[in-house]
């Protein structure tokens, strides 16, 4: 995915971005879940003297311990049961490229020591290997945690943090940067259909949503509505949030604007499954006995819709 910003924010961490890129510095990035931080990990490795080099990544918390020792450093034929053949670990496909530690905080503690010394230039052995291996290799890590918190509480070790930190960065999460929502969105939805286009009420949805989840969550939240969404524009009604502050009331909305909202999805959804009402309160995420009561008050048409099958 291409860095698509509009806000200061985000242009002046592209800035810091570019500088620091070039330097040989450890790179640590914090942020929220979902905002984008292996984005700007990739920028960093895009910007810098190693862009035509390897990139690698993994997870710190997608493997165990044992699992996890022998991805980053790799093993020789029978150091365990089921290695049939060597193998290089991470650190030596990222050999005189980049390596990014996603989720660093979730780190064991043992594998945190046996990483620091490989930070600190120190060759290492592949599991059941006699031979050292040495690398050259630009580590950038990122976490949605508070290591300086985690570092106190002795869950994660202070030299490692300090070695990790060299340079940090903060991805500033969706809410704090909402010049960002838009042309994110519009991004998302031409990549799933590019002849589909938001209405006006639909945009100013997104604008007003907190959006908690960040671009995870506004990138899931596009393709929901592209896919519900059966004419050339997605509207407000289409969109999950919007969903949900319907049923489930919110009272800084007016009343009768979400009752119209809600009337009007409703009899749209009953048509898209022409009446029956099983289907429609699946899609609506409500259950049947609701879809019900709310077509009692919405009169004979929504009645006489709902008995179309």
């Amino acid at each position: 995915m291409p860095a698509v910003f509009e806000s200061p924010a985000m242009e002046r961490l592209l800035e810091t971005v570019q500088r620091v890129a070039v330097t040989s510095a450890t790179v640590l990035i914090g942020g929220e879940s979902g905002a984008g931080k292996e984005l700007i990990a990739r920028a960093v490795h895009h910007h810098s003297m190693r862009a035509n080099k390897p990139w690698v990544d993994v997870s710190c918390a997608a493997l165990p311990e044992h699992l996890m020792e022998s991805e980053l450093f790799g093993y020789e034929k029978g150091a365990f049961s089921g290695a049939d053949s060597p193998k290089p670990g991470l650190f030596e496909l990222a050999h005189t490229g980049t390596l990014f530690l996603d989720e660093i905080g979730e780190l064991d503690p043992k594998m945190q020591v046996k990483l620091l010394r490989v930070l600190d230039g120190v060759p290492y052995y592949r599991l059941g290997g006699t031979r050292k291996v040495a690398v050259d290799v630009r580590v950038v890590a990122a976490t949605n945690q508070d290591l300086e918190a985690a570092v106190q509480q002795g869950r994660f070790r202070s030299d490692l943090y300090h070695r990790l930190s060299q340079i940090t960065l903060r991805v500033p999460p969706l809410r704090e940067r909402p010049q960002d929502v838009i042309p994110v969105a519009q991004y998302f939805l031409s990549q799933h259909n590019p002849r589909l286009r938001f209405s006006r009420d639909a945009l100013d949805c997104l604008l007003r949503h907190e959006w908690p989840g960040n671009v995870r969550e506004l990138r899931n939240t596009v393709l929901k509505a592209a896919v519900l969404s059966q004419a050339d524009e997605i509207t407000a009604e289409h969109l999950p949030m919007v969903r949900t502050m319907l049923f489930e009331r919110n009272d800084s909305v007016p009343v009768s604007s979400l009752d119209g909202m809600e009337r009007k999805m409703i009899l749209r959804v009953l048509e898209q499954t022409g009446g029956h009402q099983q289907k429609a309160a699946a899609l609506l995420g409500i259950s049947r006995r609701t879809l019900s009561r709310k077509l009692k008050l919405y009169g004979t048409e929504a009645t006489n819709l709902s008995r179309a099958c």
